[in-house]
C-alpha cells in the first residue's frame, strides 16, 4: 500500500476515533500555504489540532516518532492563521493520533503534544 492510502485510510480511521471522543470535527485536511493540519476539532471550549500518523508495521518506529520539528513549525504556521481568521479567544492544544492499521483500536491519541 502507498503513502498515499495508508494516510487516506489512517484519517478516514482518526475521523472515526475523534467522533466517537465526542470533538466536534470543524476542519479535515486545512491548507494554508505549504502546511496542513489533518483535523481541526473542538472538544470542551477548547479548539483542538490534530496530527494524524499511520503506519502498517512498527520496523521504522513509532507513527507518532514521525512528528518532527519541522512538521511542528508547519502545523503551527497553519494554526496560527486558522486561528487568526476565525478570531479564536480561547484556549487551544495540539495533539498527535498515532494508529496502527492492522490494529486500529489500539490507537494513540497523545493530548498536549507539543505547544
Amino acid at each position: 500500500m502507498n503513502t498515499k492510502k495508508i494516510g487516506d485510510k489512517g484519517e478516514h480511521l482518526a475521523n472515526k476515533i475523534i467522533e466517537s471522543k465526542g470533538y466536534e470535527i470543524l476542519e479535515r485536511n486545512y491548507r494554508f500555504k505549504r502546511c496542513e493540519i489533518d483535523i481541526i476539532a473542538l472538544h470542551n471550549n477548547l479548539l483542538i489540532f490534530i496530527e494524524v500518523k499511520s503506519l502498517h508495521s512498527f520496523t521504522h518506529g513509532y507513527p507518532e516518532e514521525r512528528v518532527n520539528q519541522a512538521k511542528i513549525a508547519k502545523i503551527m504556521e497553519a494554526a496560527e492563521n486558522y486561528i487568526y481568521s476565525i478570531n479564536w479567544q480561547k484556549d487551544i492544544r495540539f495533539d498527535i493520533l498515532s494508529i496502527n492499521l492492522n490494529e486500529p483500536e489500539k490507537h494513540l491519541h497523545i493530548e498536549d503534544a507539543f505547544y
